[in-house]
């Protein structure tokens, strides 16, 4: 397994037999104490090259804490198989990385776009239940056999891609959003019917449904339970591929008044709040409710706590962008923001 340095001796890289990028700190002493897995996962036509500059940020942070590995069985027209067929991919290749990294004691996620759903199917399968008859640091669930720590999720589609302005750069308009749904899946294929709930896989409910339970050996709401954290960033504007609605995990009236900045540090998050979980059924109105089936989804992932942070580029020169600068900068010269965004990642509660 061959290493290269990057960022000027500080960050290391190497590819191991799992595939995908692992990335670790040069000093050897920090590669020892390392026992917290990070593992980023792209979005569709994406590659683990999209996460470079996040990773090395992470360990330039924090080098004496983690190994981050950029995810890479599920690049470019992969992401178009399905969110389950990429969930199975990925589920297997951080096995193996954790097989071939046995300090490894925690594990945390961050995914992009439709990686964030790609990821929720991963923690599924990874998923080990909680042993009865030992101590409770013994018996804790994990994921792959680690402590879950962070799940973070940016511009993610958790509500699918079907519904009013759920795809911005359909204007919201109604024939144009009802066309989609028709032809989604000779663009994307599998993972369009997946992202616009239109799959019926042996008369199955959609997969987005079904991942809202634990469905047969895939432990989907155990495991996002399972986590310490929870955190969805979302674009509250200028994102044109995925709506601040699906990625922040709300109905149209609670999506919520942002004011420019509210916070010094991080001026490009226009709104931060901290879900509590929420088992009961939310009293609402029939124009409350959108969809029927978006209204299952957010009732469903809502059962957990969630923080959730708004992020708005409008300022930024590259601004209608915003789907990617959120999720890893090209030159910090050009839009310095963007480390706002990386920097508060990098505070991952190792």
């Amino acid at each position: 397994m061959e290493c290269k340095t990057e960022d000027g001796g500080d960050v290391c890289s190497s590819e191991p037999a799992a595939g995908g990028i692992n990335v670790f700190s040069c000093t050897q002493s920090d590669v020892t104490s390392a026992d917290h897995l990070i593992v980023m996962v792209n979005g569709i036509l994406g590659s683990s090259t999209d996460w470079k500059f996040a990773a090395e940020q992470f360990v330039k942070t924090i080098p004496d804490k983690v190994l981050v590995h950029r995810s890479e069985r599920n690049a470019a027209t992969q992401t178009l198989d399905g969110v389950d067929v990429m969930g199975e991919r990925l589920s297997q290749e951080i096995l193996e990385v954790i097989k071939q990294k046995p300090n490894l004691c925690k594990i945390s996620f961050v995914a992009h776009s439709v990686g964030g759903l790609v990821a929720r199917y991963a923690i599924g399968r990874l998923y080990r239940p909680p042993k009865e008859g030992l101590s409770d640091e013994e018996s804790a669930a994990t994921i792959g056999g680690l402590v879950p720590m962070n799940f973070i999720t940016v511009a993610t589609p958790h509500l699918g891609s079907r519904g009013n302005k759920q795809v911005p750069f359909l204007f919201g308009v109604s024939a144009f959003e009802k066309a989609a749904v028709l032809v989604i899946h000779w663009i994307f294929r599998r993972t369009g019917r997946h992202l616009f709930l239109t799959d019926n896989d042996e008369g199955k409910p959609p997969l987005l449904k079904r991942m809202l339970l634990d469905d047969g050996d895939c432990y989907f709401m155990s495991a996002l339970r399972s986590f310490h954290r929870r955190v969805a960033y979302s674009n509250v504007g200028c994102d044109h591929i995925v709506g601040w609605r699906t990625s922040s995990i709300r109905r149209n009236i609670e999506l919520p008044k942002w004011e420019d900045s509210v916070n010094e540090k991080y001026p490009h998050i226009v709104y931060e709040e901290r879900c509590k979980a929420c088992d009961g059924d939310q009293v609402l109105t029939d124009n409350d409710i959108i969809d029927d089936m978006e209204e299952e989804l957010v009732t469903g992932l809502s059962r957990v706590s969630w923080e959730k942070v708004d992020v708005s580029f409008h300022n930024s020169k590259l601004r209608f962008a915003a789907h990617s600068v959120i999720q890893s900068p090209v030159k910090l010269e050009v839009y310095s923001g963007q480390v706002d965004i990386l920097s508060r990642r990098s505070d991952i509660g190792v």
